[in-house]
């Protein structure tokens, strides 16, 4: 299978995450509305679903590295539909929650398997270039997302928004049931003598290494889902933009990640993936302040606008560097590593989010600095990440007995 081949049924299936963020902003001043609830309460379900899609990898990625990835991904887009289907009938935000949290649970062993797949299939400056492909197609996901939302709601109403996401993880299904695991190379079998589940997590936990990068991923991941989150109150709220203009601006964040997306693949031939990323983590800081520099001096809509996506854009080459670099290290515990990437991704920020949504109240500065707070974080981290994970490998191979 060629690489396109395998990035575009992967890219599919890693849709299903955002369209699962993205695709209901645009309701939430419905959604708020129908319950009875304020705008940032309905915050509440996004946070939830981001949580849960982190913890649940926590199970999802070892048992894909026990059990196979075929039965934990279809698994996940079973639960996944499922729980679309019920939340589409929810009365009440309660209800929401409680199943926008099994929805999230489907999402995990979703989202745990695809890299994972990756890992299996190639490694080192390869699979730098394949999660940067797989990227540049599911794209496609987040920027189509709120238009959906918007489409659904001049239809019909949110409800319609969930039931969608159902059908196409039903179609997902069929498609890499036809189309992809009748294809894939078999998954190199474990050499590793550890046996348990707390002793596999304990080998990524004390990598010094792959923690950092763990680390860079959960605090810029943290500083986009802050703005996903408030990018309704953001847009639709505080510059009092229509649901049109809210998707055609969100769009705007998703193609310039997709321009960077393309640009960092053939860079890759000249530059470690290391030092590509520690320069577009200084860039999306280097915007974040910006950005707040332009809040606090009350700039206009379109310089604020500006800011955001530059500094949202910078992700479509900081999220392929950072994942190659982070799995590295765990050939034959993909699962188990990806999982803990994305376990602390998207558990750890969706508290920051939910935090946010509990006491940034109505205000944009608030926002604005808790993301460039992320941000500078994520910079201190990359400046002591070492220059070539690869270099770095073969040395710590070299130290290792036998």
């Amino acid at each position: 299978m060629s690489h396109f081949q395998l990035a575009l049924l992967l890219g599919m299936t890693v849709a299903l995450g955002p369209l699962a963020l993205d695709a209901y902003l645009p309701a939430f001043p419905e959604i708020a509305r129908g319950f009875g609830i304020s705008h940032s309460d309905v915050g509440l379900t996004l946070s939830a679903y981001v949580a849960t899609l982190g913890l649940a990898q926590l199970v999802g990625g070892p048992l894909s590295d026990r059990y196979g990835r075929k039965g934990i991904l279809f698994g996940g887009l079973a639960v996944f539909a499922l729980a679309s289907v019920m939340i589409a009938q929810a009365e009440t935000l309660g209800w929401m929650i409680v199943w926008r949290v099994v929805q999230g649970i489907g999402g995990a062993f979703c989202a745990v398997s695809v890299p994972a797949i990756v890992r299996d299939q190639v490694g080192g400056q390869d699979a730098a270039r394949l999660y940067g492909l797989i990227g540049l197609i599911m794209f496609i996901a987040p920027a189509a997302a709120p238009s959906i939302g918007a489409l659904m709601l001049a239809l019909g109403d949110w409800h319609w928004i969930f039931l969608v996401l159902a059908g196409y993880a039903v179609f997902v299904t069929l498609v890499l049931q036809l189309a992809l695991f009748p294809r894939l190379k078999p998954r190199p079998r474990a050499v590793t003598p550890v046996k348990t589940l707390v002793t596999n997590y304990l080998l990524v936990l004390r990598h010094k290494t792959t923690m950092r990068f763990i680390g860079i991923q959960v605090l810029c991941f943290s500083a986009m889902l802050l703005f996903i989150t408030h990018s309704s109150f953001i847009y639709q709220e505080w510059f009092g933009l229509s649901n049109s203009a809210f998707s055609m601006l969100f769009a705007a964040n998703i193609a310039l990640m997709a321009v960077l997306n393309v640009i960092n693949r053939p860079l890759l031939k000249y530059f470690s993936s290391v030092v590509l990323l520690r320069v577009q983590i200084i860039l999306q800081f280097l915007a974040l302040v910006a950005l707040v520099s332009v809040v606090v001096m009350g700039g206009p809509f379109w310089l604020v606008a500006a800011c955001i996506i530059a500094a949202i854009g910078f992700q479509g080459g900081i999220v392929p560097n950072n994942m190659a670099n982070a799995l590295e290290f765990f050939p034959h515990l993909g699962g188990t590593a990806a999982a803990m990437l994305g376990a602390s991704q998207f558990t750890l920020a969706g508290a920051v989010s939910a935090l946010s949504s509990a006491y940034a109240g109505e205000a944009l500065l608030p926002i604005v600095i808790s993301m460039t707070v992320c941000s500078a974080g994520a910079v201190l981290l990359s400046l002591g990440a070492p220059k070539a994970v690869a270099r770095e490998k073969a040395a710590e191979a070299a130290r290792s007995p036998g």
